[in-house]
This record gives structure tokens, sequence and C-alpha cells, in this order.
């Protein structure tokens, strides 16, 4: 069995693929452009893939193909149509980054709330060791407890949040799809008006792309935080970024965007000097904890179907 790893690069150079070695012949490639993969994926009986995309032109190349397994829970890169019409199963590896990105969006508003790169700022410049008190508290921060937490989505990030926020001291709000009578779910405009943190955590759909922009900015509070470790679509990033230079909101965190990673012409270019502000390179579902258990449920699915009982099918 031929199995042919595209872009192992997306998972991190130090993890090891070799648990896949017992299933047969794996080949493994850091990067693979659309040309490449043409010509990868000939002699291939199962492709482990993250960002390639697998449509006609490239599959049609395969003619040995039975499995695609993609290293992530998202699988919008992969023509699910296609794969269905040629007998190809589609496995995803749902809810490995559940911690991962819960943490980070943690981190990220516990960064935003206390100021923290600003007092940080002011010790390692030395500032503080030539000063004349023994504290600073300028600029004033505050507490989470008693804050309104709101979470948008709340599949397994947003309950894990979730969690933590409660631990917190904050009164947590919900929005998701379809409500549930045992957390306080609103509708999106109600959490928008009356949260202090926000946090994105929904997939991007036809529903989903676009539905925070100037109105649904005009509603949040001037000092609320904002972060989207969701995807960048979800989001006007133009507007978000007009919010940050015309102190409409208090502060954003976001690790995902529209185009990644983003040039020199994004919207949130204009932003990067504030202090207010914290974006990261889509990192949030990284720990290499969090990589190992995807791989892991990759090797899983593949053995799976090997045994005849498929899992985390897709198509």
């Amino acid at each position: 069995m031929n199995i042919v790893i595209l872009d192992y690069i997306t998972l991190g150079e130090d993890l090891d693929l070799s648990p896949a070695c017992k299933f047969g012949n794996v080949i493994k490639y850091p990067t693979s452009t659309q040309d490449e993969a043409k010509e990868r994926v000939k002699d291939a009986d199962v492709i482990i893939v993250n960002k390639v995309k697998m449509c006609p032109d490239v599959l049609v190349n395969a003619p040995n193909l039975k499995l695609i397994c993609e290293t992530a829970t998202g699988y919008d890169n992969i023509d699910l149509e296609y794969c269905k019409m040629r007998g190809i199963t589609v496995c995803n590896t749902p809810a490995y980054s559940t911690y991962c990105v819960a943490q980070v969006t943690v981190a990220m508003a516990s960064y935003l709330m206390t100021c923290l790169g600003e007092y940080r700022d002011f010790v390692h410049s030395g500032e503080y060791s030539m000063s004349a008190s023994a504290n600073m508290l300028k600029p004033v921060y505050h507490e989470f407890y008693g804050r309104t937490w709101g979470i948008i989505g709340f599949g397994n990030i947003g309950k894990a949040v979730y969690d933590v926020a409660k631990a917190l001291g904050c009164n947590v709000i919900v929005n998701k799809r379809q409500p549930v009578s045992e957390f306080e779910c609103v509708s999106l405009d109600d959490l928008l008006k009356k949260s202090d943190i926000i946090s994105i955590h929904c997939p991007l759909t036809d529903e989903t792309r676009g539905m925070i922009g100037e109105k649904e900015i005009a509603l949040m509070k001037n000092d609320a935080i904002v972060i989207n470790v969701a995807r960048g679509a979800v989001w006007d990033e133009n507007a978000m970024a007009e919010a940050i230079l015309n102190k409409k909101i208090g502060g954003l965190g976001c690790d995902v965007y529209a185009s990644e990673p983003f040039r020199e012409n994004h919207p949130f270019s204009k932003i990067l000097d504030k202090k207010n502000v914290c974006l990261t390179p889509h990192m949030a579902w990284g720990a290499f904890e969090t990589r190992t258990r995807c791989f892991n449920t990759v090797v899983s699915n593949i053995e799976a179907f090997l045994n005849g009982c498929p899992k985390n099918i897709v198509n």
C-alpha cells in the first residue's frame, strides 16, 4: 500500500509520522503545489493532506486511490462529490484541537484584559528600574470577575471556553444555531450589546460568512474585546480594523485570516502597532500535543478503514 503525505509541514517538522509506516510505504512531501500533487498521487492508495486542493484535476491521476485523510476538522479543500462518485472515502479529524484553541482564546483575552504587553514593555524597556515607584498601574485594567463573556458558536471549543470563563467568574452568554435550555442562549444582536468579551468559535458557512460587520460592531460596547479563532471570513476584516482605529471597540485578538498569510495590503496591517491588538499566525490549534492527537486520529482512521469499519467519514 502506498500512502502519500502531500504537505506534512502543516503538522510541524517536529512531529513523528512513523506510525503510518505500519500500513505500507509512506512517501512524504513538506509541501506540494497543485501541479506537483498531480504527479505525486499517481500511485497512491491513501492520501494524507491538509491544504492541497483535492479536486478532479488532481484526483483523476490517482486510479488506485481508496482513502483521503484530512489532517484537520475542516475539509473544504476536498471535492466530496467527486470522491463519492469515484468511491473514494474521505475522513477528517474532529475535535482534536479543542483544548489548545480554548487555551489560546483565554490567553488572548487575558493579555488584552490585563494590558499585559504594556506592563511587560515597561519593565523590559528599563523604565521600571528608573522609576521612583514600586509599581505602575497605568493603563487601567479590569478583572474578568463579573464581566459578561459572549460566545458565538457553541461546539466543543465554545464549550471549553465557557468552562474557563465561568471559572474566572464571568457571566457567560451563548449564541448558537439551535438554542438549548441549560445555557443562557441569546440572539447575536443581544450578545453583541451585552458582552464585555466576545469570542468567535463558529464554522465558516454561507450563513456565518461576514456575520460581523459595521452594523454589528455598532452594537458592541466601546470597550469590548473581540477575539476570532474561527475563520477569518466570518467577520469583515476592514470593518474590524476601522473599529480599532476609531476606538469603537476596546481590543482585538485574531488568529485566522481570510487570506493566509495576510499581506502588506491587508486591513490588519494598519493596526499592527496598536497595543490593544493581538494577532497570531494561525497557531491556536497547534500545540505539540494537539498535533500529535491529530495525526494519531489519522492513523486510527486508516486502520479503521482497512478493517472494514471506517470512521469520521465526511462524504
